[in-house]
C-alpha cells in the first residue's frame, strides 16, 4: 500500500534562514548585506605580486629543487639564457651573419651585464644561435617584458629570408605569462554566456535565469577579489591557472546549487499561495542537502593542504574558498533575491496552487519505473560500459614535456624545434650535479660511467661546493631521460662525502611526476574518506554510503579512460600531464557526489511514507529533470577551461565534463536507482530507515 508523505516542520537549522531571508526587511536587508560585503572586498582587494621568474614548482624536500636552492649560491647562478635561434632555408652567407652579428649588438643593453654571447652558426649553415644572459632574480612581469623587447630588436633589420625565434627558461616562461593575457576575460566571458544559454533553457523564461547568474557572478568577483587581497597581504603571486579553475568551480557549483533550490522552490509554489512560505519549505527541504553537498566538496579540496605540491595545496585553499562564498550566496542571498521578485519571476510559466507537476508524471518517471522493474540488466549493462571505458588507461602515460603543455602557437616551442633541427648537441640542458668541491672529480667519474651519460665534467664552482654538468644521450623531457636521470642519481648519491643532488630539466620532470604521483595516493583515499564521512551523516546508514562511493569511482575511473583514449587517439597528445589524474579525481569525486546526495537525500525523504523502491522512484522524477540540467551545465563549465592555454587544463575539463555527463546520464539516472531496487530497504542499513521502510516496500 502506498502512503503520502506527511510533512513535520522539524527542527532544522534553516528554519531561522528561511525565517530572515524571507521576512518583508530581512530580504532586503540580506541583499544589500551580500553586495555591500562583495563591494567592500573589491574595493580593498588591491593587487596582487608579481610572480618570481624562477622556480620549480616542486616542493622543497624535491631532490631538483634542492639542486636549485643550492645553484642560487653559485657564481653566474642568478642568470639564465634566452637563446635566439636565426634560421634560413638557405645557407646563411658571410653578409647574412654580418647582419646578426649588429643584431647581436642591439640585444647588448638588455643582457645582464650588458654581456651578450658569441654568434654561433651551425653545422649545416642553416642557422645560428645566440645566447643572452638574463637575470633570473627579477619579477616575471619584467622577465617577460625583456624577453619582449630583446625579440623585437632582434628582428629589425633581418636579411631576407631569415627568421629569428628565441627560446630558453627566460621565454619559455615569457610564453606561458603572455598566454594567459586576456585569458582570465575570456574564460569568464565564456563562462557566463554558457552558464545563461543553459539557464535560459531550463528556465524557458526571459528574466528568472538572470536572478542566478547575478549572484553566482557577483559571488565568483568576490572570490578574485578575496584571493587578490590574500596574495597581497601574504607577498605572493597569484598564479592564473588556480584562479581560472576556481572561477569554473564557483559557477559550476553555484549554479546546480541554485538549479535544485529553484526547483524546489517552484514545487512548493504548486502547495502554497504565499511565496515566502514557500521559500521557507524550499530551504528546509533542499537547503541540507546543499549545504551537505557545499561542505563535502570543501573537505576534499582541503585534503590539498596535505599534498607535497605547493601549486596543489594554493589551489586547495582558493577553491575551497569559492565553494563557500559559492554556498553561502545560494543559500541566502539567491532565496532573499527570489522572495522579493516574487511569483512572476516564474512567467510565462508561473506555477500556481494545484497546477500540474508533470515531473511526477513525466519522462524520468518513466525510466525510474523502467528502471526500478528490471534492474539486474540495467546494472549489468551499465558496469560493462563503465568497464570499457575504464579500459581506455591500459597503457595510459603520464607526464607532457615542457613544449607539449601548451596548448596555443608559442615562439619558444617553435625555437626549440628549430634548435633541435640545426643544434641537436644544444637543444637539451645537461643534469646539474651539485657536490662538495673536493670530490667533484669522483662525481665526475661515478657520472661518466652511468649509461646514458654522454660526458660530464665541472663547470662551476664556488662557496665549497662544485656543479658538474652531465650531458646525456637521451632527447630531453622523454622517459629516457628521466630513467638516465634516475640512474645518475643512484650513482653519484654512493659518493662517499660527495652529498651529491641531481638536478636540471629531466629531474625536474621526473620529481614533479613522482611528486604527482606520491600526492595521488595520499590525497586520494582522504578524499573518499571525506566523502564517505559526510554520507554516513547525512544519511545516518552505511550501506547507501558504500554504494555511492563506489559508483563515484567507478565514473572516474571510466572518465579517465575515455579522456586517454581521446587524447592519445583522437587529439595525438601522448599521455596525461602529471597534475591531471589528482585533480580530475578531486573534482569528479567531490562534485559528482553532489548529484547522488541531491537524489538520494530526496529518496530518504519520500522512503519515509513511501517505502524505498517506491520513494526512488519518485526521487528519480521529480529530480532527474533538474539534476541533468545541472550535470550538463557543469559539464559544459568545465569545458570551458579549455579557452586557458595549458594542456592540462584542457584535459582536467575535459575529464570532469565527461565524468559529470556519465555521472549524470548514467550512474545517477539508471545504476543507483537500479541498485537500490536490488537492496530494497537493505540501502538504509543500520538506520531504523531500514525497518520501516519495510511496510511501503
Amino acid at each position: 500500500m502506498t502512503r503520502h508523505r506527511v510533512e513535520t516542520p522539524g527542527r532544522s537549522p534553516f528554519g531561522p534562514v528561511g525565517r530572515l531571508v524571507t521576512h518583508r526587511l530581512g530580504a532586503w536587508l540580506t541583499i544589500a548585506a551580500g553586495l555591500l560585503v562583495a563591494v567592500g572586498i573589491a574595493l580593498s582587494a588591491g593587487t596582487a605580486p608579481a610572480g618570481q621568474a624562477s622556480a620549480t614548482g616542486l616542493p622543497d624536500s624535491a631532490e631538483a629543487a634542492k639542486v636549485a636552492a643550492l645553484q642560487a649560491q653559485l657564481p653566474g647562478a642568478e642568470v639564465s639564457p634566452a637563446v635566439a635561434v636565426f634560421s634560413s632555408t638557405t645557407a646563411l652567407t658571410p653578409q647574412d651573419l654580418q647582419v646578426l652579428a649588429a643584431a647581436r649588438d642591439r640585444v647588448g643593453g638588455l643582457a645582464t651585464g650588458g654581456e651578450v654571447g658569441p654568434l654561433i652558426p651551425s653545422a649545416d649553415g642553416l642557422a645560428a644561435l645566440l645566447p643572452i644572459p638574463l637575470d633570473t632574480r627579477v619579477s616575471l612581469d619584467q622577465q617577460t617584458e625583456e624577453v619582449t623587447q630583446i625579440r623585437a630588436a632582434l628582428r629589425e633589420d633581418l636579411p631576407a629570408g631569415v627568421q629569428v625565434q628565441v627560446t630558453g627558461g627566460p621565454a619559455f616562461g615569457a610564453d606561458i605569462a603572455g598566454s594567459f593575457s586576456g585569458a582570465d576575460t575570456r574564460l569568464l566571458l565564456v563562462t557566463v554566456a554558457v552558464v545563461a544559454l543553459l539557464l535560459l533553457i531550463t528556465y524557458r523564461s526571459p528574466v528568472l535565469w538572470l536572478v542566478p547568474l547575478a549572484v553566482v557572478g557577483i559571488a565568483d568577483r568576490t572570490v578574485l577579489a578575496l584571493l587578490t587581497l590574500i596574495a597581497r597581504v601574504t607577498d605572493e603571486p597569484l598564479d592564473p591557472s588556480v584562479g581560472g579553475i576556481t572561477s569554473v568551480l564557483v559557477f559550476g557549483a553555484g549554479t546546480n546549487y541554485a538549479l535544485l533550490l529553484i526547483a524546489r522552490y517552484r514545487e512548493e509554489l504548486r502547495r502554497s499561495d504565499d511565496a515566502r512560505a514557500a521559500m521557507r519549505r524550499a530551504l528546509r527541504g533542499a537547503g541540507p542537502a546543499i549545504a551537505a553537498s557545499a561542505s563535502t566538496v570543501v573537505l576534499a579540496l582541503l585534503t590539498l593542504q596535505f599534498a607535497l605540491s605547493p601549486s596543489n595545496r594554493v589551489l586547495g585553499t582558493a577553491a575551497a574558498l569559492g565553494i563557500v562564498v559559492a554556498g553561502l550566496g545560494a543559500l541566502l542571498v539567491l532565496p532573499a533575491a527570489l522572495v522579493v521578485c516574487g511569483r512572476r519571476l516564474f512567467w510565462p510559466f508561473v506555477p500556481h496552487v494545484g497546477s500540474a507537476d508533470t515531473a511526477r508524471t513525466g519522462a524520468w518517471s518513466k525510466i525510474a519505473n523502467r528502471v526500478v522493474t528490471r534492474p539486474v540488466p540495467v546494472v549489468v549493462g551499465s558496469v560493462v560500459l563503465i568497464g570499457a571505458l575504464a579500459a581506455g588507461l591500459v597503457g595510459a602515460k603520464l607526464g607532457l614535456s615542457q613544449t607539449e603543455q601548451f596548448r596555443v602557437k608559442a615562439e619558444s616551442v617553435e625555437a626549440t624545434a628549430t634548435l633541435a633541427q640545426h643544434f641537436p648537441d644544444a637543444a637539451g640542458q645537461p643534469a646539474a650535479i651539485l657536490t662538495t668541491e673536493t670530490q667533484a672529480d669522483a662525481v665526475v667519474a661515478a657520472a661518466q660511467a652511468v649509461p646514458g651519460v654522454e660526458s660530464a665534467a665541472v663547470s662551476v664552482t664556488g662557496g665549497g661546493r662544485a656543479q658538474v654538468d652531465a650531458v646525456l644521450t637521451a632527447e630531453p623531457e622523454t622517459a629516457a631521460a628521466r630513467d638516465t636521470v634516475e640512474r645518475l642519481r643512484n650513482a653519484v648519491h654512493a659518493v662517499p662525502g660527495a652529498d651529491a643532488l641531481v638536478g636540471g630539466p629531466d629531474a625536474v620532470a621526473l620529481d614533479a611526476r613522482d611528486t604527482a604521483v606520491r600526492d595521488l595516493r595520499v590525497i586520494a583515499p582522504l578524499i573518499v574518506g571525506v566523502v564517505l564521512v559526510v554520507l554516513l551523516v547525512l544519511l545516518r546508514a552505511l550501506v547507501a554510503p558504500i554504494v555511492l562511493v563506489l559508483t563515484v569511482l567507478a565514473t572516474y575511473l571510466a572518465s579517465l579512460g575515455a579522456a586517454n583514449l581521446l587524447f592519445t587517439r583522437v587529439f595525438d597528445v601522448p599521455a596525461l600531464d602529471t597534475p591531471v589524474p589528482l585533480l580530475s579525481f578531486l573534482f569528479l569525486v567531490a562534485l559528482g557526489v553532489d548529484y547522488n546526495i541531491f537524489l538520494v537525500t530526496r529518496a530518504r525523504e519520500e522512503t519515509l511514507g513511501h517505502g524505498t523502491r517506491e520513494g526512488m522512484k519518485i526521487a528519480v522524477a521529480v529530480t532527474g529533470g533538474v539534476i541533468t540540467s545541472a550535470g550538463v551545465l557543469l559539464a559544459a563549465v568545465f569545458t570551458v577551461l579549455g579557452v586557458l592555454p595549458l594542456m592540462t587544463l584542457t584535459q582536467i575539463g575535459v575529464i570532469v565534463g565527461i565524468g559529470v555527463l556519465l555521472d549524470t546520464l548514467l550512474v545517477r539516472t539508471v545504476l543507483v536507482p537500479a541498485i537500490v531496487s536490488l537492496l530494497d530497504r537493505r540501502t538504509w542499513w543500520p538506520s531504523r530507515l531500514a525497518v520501516r521502510s519495510a511496510a511501503g516496500s
